[in-house]
């Protein structure tokens, strides 16, 4: 016996017209712009001198290493290599290279 004839799909309601962005609802009210990583790091170097405190390379967490702004995965290696008397140990010690060293002096200390 013939199958008896499927029925046709139920059409896709067509989707609603993209809403007017938030500048033109509102156009006397300002928009927040959401700043990308980058654009918030160079916002922080140039407003001078980081208000956290600097890492003891003697005492920190891997974690704590790791977290430096442009170290990367540096902790295990500064570790390897305790104790420190000075932050450039890090170069005359073979730890970093000078292109990472320069990124992290500055947020590093030895007490």
């Amino acid at each position: 016996a013939p199958r008896p004839a499927a029925p046709p799909p139920e059409a896709v309601p067509a989707r609603p017209a993209q809403m007017p962005s938030d500048a033109l609802a509102f156009p006397n009210e300002p928009v927040p712009v959401q700043q990308g990583q980058a654009e918030i790091d160079r916002a922080e170097e140039s407003a001078g001198p980081r208000a956290l405190a600097l890492l003891d390379l003697n005492t920190a967490s891997a974690a704590d290493l790791n977290k430096l702004r442009g170290g990367g995965a540096i902790g295990r290696a500064i570790i390897a290599k305790r104790p420190y008397a000075s932050v450039d140990q890090l170069l005359s010690k073979r730890v970093l290279s000078r292109a990472v060293y320069d990124k992290i002096k500055d947020q590093v200390t030895v007490r």
